[in-house]
């Protein structure tokens, strides 16, 4: 019996090179695809880097690989995300959602929602600690904390323009907000 995340997988082979250039996930059995701009991946770029030099060596770091919700028909790709070591040097094409510290998403033109409010919903189920959405539309960074049942119960939000300081569990991470760019038709 051929499940709907195999059914979706399907119909995404058969478009091949035609989906370049855009973020595909399913959600609920439903294939979303949002573009990518420049301002997307340099913000993800920007954010690892900052990132990388912060953690210890036993973490790792992932953009953009399936993590299945197979109970909810479901497969996200954060576009990054902090898992331990000895799992990220595994090179898969899908990890467990269950091994994510934490989760960034930079919100695309279109995924506002998804990025806010439908993903937030899935990383806390999964017990993901700690999520951070970061805007470059609106200079906005946001940050959920504390997952229990179903949703994030420790929430804060700033501002492009200065340093953060984000409490997660792999240590407490900077990030220069005042370095991520924003998209000029903003």
């Amino acid at each position: 019996m051929t499940t709907v995340l195999e059914q979706a997988h399907s119909t995404l082979r058969r478009f091949g090179d035609e989906v370049k250039g855009y973020k595909v996930e399913i959600l609920r059995g439903h294939i979303m695809m949002s573009p990518v701009r420049p301002v997307h991946n340099s913000t993800i770029r920007r954010v690892w880097n900052a990132f990388e030099e912060q953690v210890g060596v036993e973490w790792g770091f992932i953009s953009d690989v399936g993590s299945e919700f197979t109970e909810a028909d479901t497969e996200l790709c954060p576009d990054l995300a902090i898992l331990p070591k000895e799992e990220e040097v595994k090179n898969l094409s899908k990890y467990s959602p269950e091994l994510f510290e934490v989760v960034v998403e930079v919100i695309s033109p279109g995924s506002i929602l998804r990025d806010y409010d439908v993903k937030a919903e899935f990383y806390a189920n999964a017990g993901i600690p700690f999520y951070v959405i970061l805007d470059p539309y609106e200079a906005q960074c946001t940050w959920l904390s504390t997952p229990e049942a179903g949703r994030y119960t420790d929430r804060g939000r700033c501002g492009y323009g200065g340093e953060v300081i984000l409490a997660t569990p792999v240590g407490d991470l900077r990030l220069d907000t005042s370095k991520l760019p924003t998209d000029p038709g903003s």
